[in-house]
């Protein structure tokens, strides 16, 4: 029986969005599991905590083919490549935009191979639909009553009505 390929994709995920969603679908393609790794930072106040943000996540992993059980989500505030180590991944996952991602995650990718020459990174293109959504700009839309549907999953557009309701 061949090794089990575990992937590791870190963000912020605060929230997830389409382009999130999408990663994920391709990771699943290529990876028997995906760890989902919620990066935290001391400095930073998400919008949603680490329980709402897991409780998206899996709902948004029930929704992609073949992604129930094969999804799980822990959260870091570390080295990623740590973190990826520690999940037992073999695969870190780094989502691409467009060339300003590109540029920026290569050199990500040689400090993180120069550390961790076991985990290898795969870029996964975004789809075009999801090329200009941010989780900042759906953050900022969402909080001035602009409409989200078009750049997350239904039920992350009800939770952030909610958010900005209250």
């Amino acid at each position: 029986m061949p090794p089990i390929r575990t992937g590791f994709f870190p963000g912020s995920f605060d929230p997830i969005t389409n382009g999130h969603a999408d990663i994920l679908a391709a990771s699943l393609a290529l990876c028997d599991q995906v760890v989902v790794g919620i990066g935290t930072h001391p400095g930073k106040v998400p919008l949603f905590s680490f329980e709402e943000r897991v409780a998206l996540i899996e709902m948004l992993a029930a929704t992609i083919e073949g992604g129930a059980g094969r999804v799980s989500t822990i959260a870091f505030d570390g080295l990623t490549i740590d973190a990826a180590r520690q999940a037992g991944a073999g695969i870190l996952i780094r989502g691409l935009r467009d060339g300003t991602d590109l540029d920026y995650e290569m050199q990500l990718s040689g400090m993180n191979g120069a550390m961790a020459p076991d985990i290898r990174t795969i870029f996964v293109p975004a789809s075009p639909a999801t090329r200009p959504i941010t989780a900042t700009l759906v953050r900022q839309i969402a909080k001035l009553g602009g409409d989200v549907t078009p750049f997350v999953p239904d039920f992350v557009a009800r939770k952030l009505t909610q958010k900005f309701a209250s």
